[in-house]
């Protein structure tokens, strides 16, 4: 009996093999973000949080009036506080590495821009109210500029 005992686990244990289950793959995620709720008083979700980047480099040149390069760096930010509420803004740096125009207007320009902050709240499905202030920098086809006003004073 003893004998057969024997053969039976050596026979029982040779059929037999390991089963290794696999390591969970790691979360990228998880090791940079930390959702305590220490973050900023427990208020701040970031995956409620949005950032998108623009870079904006142009030239120009007015013929014998000059010439003006100029680099716009944007960045836009969103934040969704429930269904109802949410906020964003773009805040942008403006800089003009060269130009004609003398130094007065490359300080003039250069900057930080607070381009556009808004507040939306959705009451309702079919009721937005929104509050939005926009920096929009005076030109001849911005909605503020005088050139297409109908009481721009021409000099008549």
């Amino acid at each position: 009996m003893r004998k057969s005992v024997v053969i039976l686990m050596i026979f029982a244990a040779s059929t037999l093999f390991g089963q290794f289950k696999d390591q969970p793959a790691p979360d990228i995620k998880s090791g940079i973000l930390n959702n305590s709720q220490s973050n900023i008083f427990g208020f701040f979700n970031p995956n409620n949080f949005k950032m998108n980047h623009t870079i904006d480099v142009s030239f120009s040149s007015f013929g014998s009036a000059g010439n003006l390069a100029l680099t716009t760096y944007t960045n836009s930010m969103f934040y969704k506080f429930n269904d109802k509420l949410n906020v964003s803004a773009d805040i942008s740096i403006v800089n003009s590495p060269y130009n004609t125009f003398g130094s007065g207007f490359t300080q003039n320009i250069n900057g930080i821009y607070l381009s556009r902050a808004q507040l939306t709240y959705r009451p309702t499905e079919n009721m937005s109210v929104i509050f939005q202030y926009r920096n929009v920098p005076y030109s001849y086809y911005s909605p503020f500029g005088n050139y297409y006003s109908p009481f721009y004073y021409y000099g008549y």
